[in-house]
């Protein structure tokens, strides 16, 4: 017996966190910004799957780990259309989608080589200026950046 259905072969998450929505293009700086690849849990990263909002996505799952907010709203710098489920017995719990902080620190190299965050030891601090096209500022020495062309530190 034959079927013409087409499944994910990703297993299901008992307990943790599932990404969803990544633009591929943003997939592994998401898992940079949430330092995933640090942790001792079952991770499934998946890349280039079909979309019809974004043509193609990207989804991280991350078994037993439940990121705090401030750090998941970190990824809407670079995929601001990012949803995130908590998923607990197999279930989902909680839906959101990321919502971007009016400052972001530590997570962006600033651009400019003559910035002070580049020639001193200091966290980078960036304010948002454009929510809809996602751009920043830097706090010191005020250039600014479109999130896509943001170097992730």
């Amino acid at each position: 017996m034959t079927t013409n259905k087409k499944e994910l072969a990703v297993a299901a998450l008992q307990n943790g966190t599932v990404i969803d929505h990544i633009p591929s293009s943003m997939l592994f700086k998401a898992v940079k910004i949430l330092g995933i690849e640090k942790l001792q849990t079952h991770i499934t990263i998946g890349n280039n799957l079909e979309s019809s909002k974004l043509g193609t996505k990207g989804i991280i799952k991350v078994a037993d780990v439940l990121f705090p907010e401030a750090i998941l709203n970190r990824i809407a710098l670079i995929a601001p259309s990012a949803k995130v489920n908590i998923i607990r017995d197999f279930e989902v719990v909680e839906k959101h989608r990321v919502s971007l902080p009016e400052t972001i620190v530590g997570i962006v190299k600033c651009n400019n080589p003559k910035c002070i965050t580049n020639n001193e030891p200091m966290k980078t601090r960036f304010e948002v200026v454009d929510n809809d096209d996602v751009t920043i500022r830097c706090h010191y020495c005020g250039h600014t950046v479109k999130s896509s062309e943001a170097i992730i530190d």
